[in-house]
This record gives structure tokens, C-alpha cells and sequence, in this order.
């Protein structure tokens, strides 16, 4: 019945593809500010100063969604960009569906999610934010179609540009903006304006203002969710290929990593496509292939790595899992931990697992292994307001909410959660 279920709903999802528009650029060029995206920015960032890194000063993730390896790797837009750089062809997702991706890749742990409800982290939770500001590497995130900086609704629908006269479209989608997850972001005033949108990054750009550590999700149909990877590969030709020859975002030491959210196919070994470009990636490495074992935690590590920053204690410090891109670990002398073929873990998951965002076996938000040493080589970074005695091996039984008389609020201990409500919703009422 579970794989019926699975193979009706992606049966779904390649019907809804195969009726989308032809790609239409939203603009003139993807350094173009355009209407297309509802505001125009009016300001950019004002960052001074760059922390060198060991092998990399800035990193830029693309994160595209629901394709699966043979896909992307057969198309011939990705063939190409795979030939100027590094293809990682054992890069896995850590489960599905889309958000949990989301929310392990800035913050170590999906913590139980398996849906793409609102959430919200509570503020005494860390992520990489906490971990780059410890060194005073700026950040920011973009989001192609999102209507202002800072924009804290589920979705947003706007005029549909691609089919001019049709229905208005929801091209914007929370779920896919990670940062906004964690309430030590998107509860902060000064963090939550480095939340922008896809004409603050030309604006940036065009200003030489660009932080050194960027997250970029393109709209919902550009990131081929609601529509084919050719329509994605498109995009791909419009927004980031020329892009690659501009030297105010791929300039000296730039690494991008262009990978995907998670498979199409459920039933598959979770391993997605995933290329390393830009000017970091050393000449004689540029189309050739790397067979370590990877998964979004690894983004987190390598980061860790080229910066020698804290760690959050959690899978970004289980090695199994978060190995450092290989190339960066060769040049800084990290040791890769290898995993025999027949060792890997399982990465598609499906299923329930007990954490603080699942409704069917919650359990609190508990404190990181505060004696982990992640890929940097120092401590793990906690957040003023946590519980450090609450710790995984010490939590309470799984709880099932939904069985719960939910006619009150359920509030969980403020020692645990800052008060926050930390009950997964699918609408903005629960913020």
C-alpha cells in the first residue's frame, strides 16, 4: 500500500511536469532586476571583510529539486557543467520529502520532520549562521520569486510570467528557504534581512557586494519541481552559466556546489547529482568524477574545514556521514573516512522517525554532542537558552501528538524550547 502511495504521488508529480510552460526568463539576464519578481531592491549588503579560507573565500549552494542521478546526468546541460568541474557521483540526500533536506543542510539534523509543514526551530537551536558569524564570515540566502527580504509567509503567488494571460502562480515556496526554518534567523531583526530576494542578488552583484557564504533557491518551476529537468537546464543556461564567467561571483577561490533537494524515485538509494564549479576547483581536476561517499552534511563540514569554524555537534559531526569534498580535504590535510559499499546507510527514508518536528513520535529538541569535533577541528557552537543536560541519550519516550486533545496549545518547557511552539502546521496561523 506504502509503495502504491508513493509511486501514485510521483506519478502526480511527472503529470504536473509534463503539462508545464516552456521556460520564459523572468528577465533580461540574471543581473537584469525585473518585475517578474514583484520588488525591486532598494538596498544591498555592505560587508567589508573577507576571511580568507584554506582553499576557498566564497561557496555558493544551488539546490534544485526531485530529480533523480540518471536524469540530470543524461541531460546536456549538466553534462556540461560537469566538465567544468568536479561530478560527485556518490552525493546523497538525507530523506524525504523536500524540507527536511533543507533544514539538515543549514542545520546538521532534519530532527524527525517528514513533511513540508511550516516549522519553526526555536531559537536556542543552531545552524550554520551561528557558526559563520562566530568567525565574521558573511552570509546571505536568495530566493528566486520570494516579494521582499525577509518574507516570512508559507508561499507566495504572483502573476504568472511564464504563461502571460494564465492563472496567477505560486512560485515561491517556503519550504525551500531553510534559514527561515530556525527562529535564531527569522526572529532576529538584523539576520533576517540577509533573507533576499533574486533582484537583491543582482543588486549585490552589481554593487560587489556578495557575502562569502550564499544559499540560492530558484522559484518552483526553475528548480524543475513543477516542471522537467530540460525546463531546470534552461534555467541553468539563463541564471548561472553566464554567471560562472563573471568575475564578481565566481571570482578568486569561488567554490559552487549545484546539486538537488532529493531522487524522483522513493524506492531508490537517495543519491542525487551534484557538481563542484567554479574557480576553487583546481584546472587539472575540472571533468573528472569523485566517488566519495556524501550527503548535505558534507556541505556543512567542508565549510567547517576551509574556515576552521565550530561544528553544531550533530550529523555534521558523525564522519560517516559528512565527509569534506575531496579536493578540499587534500589540500587542508583532513582525513575522509571511507565506507565500504556494502557499509553506506540507507539515505531514503520514508518513514516516522522520533524527533522534536515529528508529529507521530515527538520528542524534544535535545543538545548537540557538546563533545563532538567536527571537520574544523574546534568545539561545537551552542545558543544562549539551551538545555545542555538534555541530551539524546537521556529524552523521554516518543509522543504522538496527533492522538493529543490539541483543543488547548501544547506548550513544551521554555528551558527547552524558549517557549517557543514548536507543534509542525501547515499554514501561517501557526506562526
Amino acid at each position: 500500500m506504502f509503495i502504491f502511495a508513493v509511486l501514485f504521488a510521483a506519478s502526480v508529480r511527472l503529470a504536473s511536469a509534463a503539462t508545464a510552460q516552456v521556460f520564459e526568463p523572468p528577465s533580461k539576464g540574471p543581473l537584469v532586476q525585473s518585475a517578474n519578481y514583484t520588488s525591486f531592491s532598494n538596498s544591498t549588503l555592505n560587508d567589508k571583510t573577507v576571511v580568507k579560507g584554506k582553499v576557498f573565500n566564497r561557496i555558493m549552494h544551488i539546490f534544485l529539486e526531485n530529480t533523480d542521478f540518471a536524469t540530470a546526468a543524461s541531460t546536456p546541460t549538466f553534462e556540461s557543467l560537469a566538465e567544468q568541474g568536479i561530478l560527485l557521483t556518490n552525493y546523497n540526500s538525507v530523506t524525504h520529502p523536500s524540507q527536511p533536506n533543507y533544514i539538515a543542510q543549514v542545520g546538521g539534523d532534519f530532527f524527525g520532520a517528514s513533511a513540508d509543514d511550516m516549522f519553526h526551530i526555536p531559537s536556542n537551536i543552531s545552524c550554520v549562521v551561528d557558526l559563520l558569524e562566530d568567525k565574521g564570515i558573511s552570509w546571505a540566502t536568495y530566493q528566486e520569486s520570494m516579494p521582499e527580504d525577509s518574507y516570512y509567509g508559507v508561499e507566495y503567488t504572483a502573476t504568472n510570467y511564464v504563461s502571460p494571460g494564465a492563472a496567477p502562480y505560486p512560485y515561491y515556496m517556503r519550504k525551500h528557504n531553510p534559514l527561515m526554518v530556525y527562529d535564531a534567523v527569522s526572529q532576529d531583526p538584523e539576520r533576517v534581512k540577509r533573507v533576499r530576494t533574486f533582484n537583491d542578488f543582482a543588486n549585490d552583484v552589481v554593487n560587489g557586494s556578495l557575502p562569502q557564504w550564499m544559499f540560492v533557491t530558484p522559484n518552483m518551476v526553475d528548480d524543475a519541481h513543477d516542471t522537467t529537468i530540460d525546463f531546470a537546464a534552461s534555467f541553468l543556461e539563463y541564471w548561472l552559466i553566464p554567471l560562472l564567467s563573471d568575475p564578481r561571483v565566481n571570482g578568486e577561490d569561488t567554490l559552487i556546489l549545484l546539486t538537488f533537494d532529493e531522487t524522483e524515485t522513493y524506492t531508490e538509494q537517495n543519491t542525487v547529482w551534484a557538481v563542484v564549479l567554479g574557480t576553487a576547483v583546481p584546472l587539472s581536476l575540472r571533468g573528472t568524477t569523485d566517488d566519495t561517499l556524501y550527503t548535505h552534511y558534507s556541505s556543512l563540514s567542508t565549510v567547517q574545514n576551509n574556515w576552521d569554524l565550530k561544528s553544531l555537534g550533530r550529523q555534521d559531526t558523525n564522519a560517516s556521514v559528512s565527509n569534506v569534498y575531496s579536493f578540499v580535504a587534500e589540500k587542508t590535510g583532513y582525513k575522509n573516512t571511507h565506507i565500504p559499499a556494502s557499509e553506506v546507510p540507507y539515505f531514503n527514508l520514508t518513514g516516522i522517525f522520533p524527533g522534536p518536528l515529528s508529529s507521530s513520535a515527538y520528542v524534544p529538541f535535545s543538545a548537540p554532542n557538546l563533545a563532538a569535533r567536527g571537520a574544523g577541528g574546534e568545539g561545537v557552537l551552542t545558543r544562549p537558552g539551551l538545555n545542555t543536560h538534555l541530551t539524546a541519550g537521556n529524552l523521554p519516550a516518543p509522543v504522538n501528538l496527533t492522538a493529543l486533545d490539541m483543543t488547548t496549545p501544547w506548550q513544551m518547557s521554555p528551558e527547552t524550547t524558549s517557549g517557543k511552539n514548536i507543534i509542525p502546521c501547515a499554514n501561517a496561523a501557526c506562526a
